[in-house]
């Protein structure tokens, strides 16, 4: 194996350290979104999951329930969209980092 050769699976090895230790920092990190004015949050983490939901007892009404529907699709959807630009805020360096002709 030529020296080349050795140096880029060296930069590909901590290429994926890196990426290993993101991956971990983005199951910590925490986004939150709110709609009705607060009265609905939601909380996602960088790996896209939903963490917790909350709903303010102020918007719980019997007679319209399809309002309460949208306003938790509403934080619900906007929290994953926060974790989504979190990860690729927080990947999208790695790959300018390696150097690799043809590979982007």
């Amino acid at each position: 194996m030529d020296n080349k050769m050795n140096k880029m699976l060296k930069q590909v090895q901590k290429m994926q350290n890196q990426m290993a230790a993101i991956q971990e920092e983005l199951g910590r990190e925490v986004v939150e979104a709110s709609s009705g004015g607060g009265m609905v949050t939601a909380r996602a983490n960088g790996h896209g999951d939903v963490v917790s939901l909350s709903i303010s007892k102020d918007v719980v009404d019997p007679d319209d329930v399809e309002m309460l529907e949208d306003l938790v699709l509403s934080a619900v959807k906007e929290s994953l969209r926060l974790s989504r630009e979190l990860a690729e805020k927080r990947m999208g360096g790695l790959a300018g980092g390696l150097n690799i002709p043809g590979l982007f």
